[in-house]
């Protein structure tokens, strides 16, 4: 196979590359020992049963099953992953020469028991996606990363000619939008809400407020004008300044006594007045025709236009400084607090979160399991070998070591039965 540019990571396991390599030899040299050891007592029992005694033959039973069941698991961990000795035995080098086969399979593995939009909601179902964007956002040092993130692909997307498009299509997309709406109805159902619930008497208080405080300092002004509208014969009998005085009396007994009356007429002429503008833009043909001429020529006024591109400007320019900004810092931090504290928020968050990684299980889970595939395909035969052998050749040396252990018991076994039979 072509030695393709990939490979399997350096750490299969959470030990360092070295750590596993030199246990992994340890351990191989330790269970070669012991067959080298049992190859060797049994050619000494065997010397010993002729030379010595006879009873040495338990010791031969013993060093021979050892040999047999040593050579066995020997060759049987070899072949998973080279041919033993080099030779060309059938079914062995069985991890090299099935390498494909492992990718379809933990591929097809994946797909069926993980990557299922069932499989996935179940496990998300305790999934905090709210505290985990609350914990980046606190950290002092991921939330400096974030913000440089923020401020690097920011900048990068409002400089791009594609971004630049992108958001010169969004403030065309959305002037046009407003252009074409119609917004007579929406005023009125706004202001209908407003009157509802109240919320325009403040706004009533503060005009009342703002006439008392211009007629105390504008009083000069009125009844200069009275003396200037008066005749001289009726100036010359002070009848201008009765007249300023009942003017200015009048006008400001007027708005003390709206002030302190809530439901004054007028108030309440106010009140009629408001609600009729509000049937009236949402109902009358005339008034919401006038409505959109105010608005199509508010539009079209070059002050207008200029005023929406300054805006702009200083929307891209806050966008390109967003990570730099000195209250970025506090941004986050309320924003974490928000997550952290309202109930609403943190579920809908949640909510959004697992309604898009189920989604995308949903629609992209066969592209991650072929992903999974072709890149175990792709991987280097000598070096998927090389590492796996490096993950797990520590414990498959001490099934050579159990082997030959156990084949040893069991070769004394079967002899205490043969003597026992009169068989020996």
């Amino acid at each position: 196979m072509p030695n393709r540019d990939r490979t399997l990571p350096s750490e299969i396991t959470a030990e360092p590359a070295f750590i596993r390599a030199a246990q992994a030899a340890r351990m191989k040299a330790v269970a070669t020992g012991l067959l080298v050891a049992m190859a060797v007592l049994f050619l000494v029992s065997t010397w010993l049963m002729g030379a010595v005694h006879a009873q040495f033959v338990w010791v031969q039973a013993f060093a021979e099953a050892a040999l047999v069941g040593g050579l066995a698991d020997w060759f049987a961990v070899t072949a998973l992953f080279r041919r033993p000795m080099g030779l060309p035995i059938p079914h062995t080098a069985i991890i090299p020469n099935s390498k494909d086969r492992i990718g379809d399979a933990l591929a097809t593995f994946l797909k069926e028991n993980f990557l299922t939009p069932v499989n996935v909601a179940r496990r998300l179902e305790g999934f905090d996606a709210a505290s985990a964007i609350a914990a980046i956002l606190e950290r002092p040092a991921s939330g400096g990363r974030v913000r440089r993130g923020v401020s690097k692909l920011m900048g990068q997307l409002v400089d791009s000619d594609a971004g630049g498009a992108v958001l010169a299509r969004l403030r065309d997309g959305t002037l046009t939008k407003l252009y074409e709406t119609e917004i007579s109805p929406a005023l009125g159902r706004m202001l209908e809400g407003v009157i509802a619930d109240g919320r325009h008497r403040p706004v009533l208080d503060q005009l009342i407020g703002w006439a008392a405080r211009t007629l105390d300092s504008q009083e000069f002004l009125i009844r200069a004008m009275v003396e200037e509208r008066t005749t001289w014969l009726l100036r010359l009998m002070n009848v201008d300044e009765r007249i300023a005085d009942e003017l200015v009396g009048g006008l400001r007994a007027l708005l003390n006594d709206l002030a302190d009356d809530p439901h004054h007429p007028v108030r309440e002429k106010a009140d009629t007045a408001l609600a009729n503008l509000a049937f009236d833009l949402q109902h009358l043909p005339e008034t919401r025709e006038r409505v959109e001429r105010w608005k199509r020529e508010l539009m079209a006024n070059p002050a207008v236009s200029a005023w929406v591109e300054s805006m702009w400007d200083r929307l891209k320019a806050a966008l390109r400084n967003l990570g730099d900004s000195a209250t970025t810092g506090e941004i986050a931090e309320s924003m974490a607090l928000a997550l952290r504290s309202d109930a609403a928020l943190s579920l809908a968050i949640n909510q959004l979160a697992r309604r898009a990684i189920v989604g995308t299980v949903h629609d992209h889970g066969d592209s991650i399991v072929a992903l999974v595939s072709d890149t175990v395909k792709g991987w280097d035969t000598v070096t998927i070998t090389d590492k796996l052998e490096s993950a797990v050749s520590r414990d498959l040396q001490y099934i050579r070591l159990n082997g030959t252990l156990i084949g040893g018991t069991i070769g004394l076994a079967l002899h205490a039965l043969l003597v026992l039979t009169g068989s020996a």
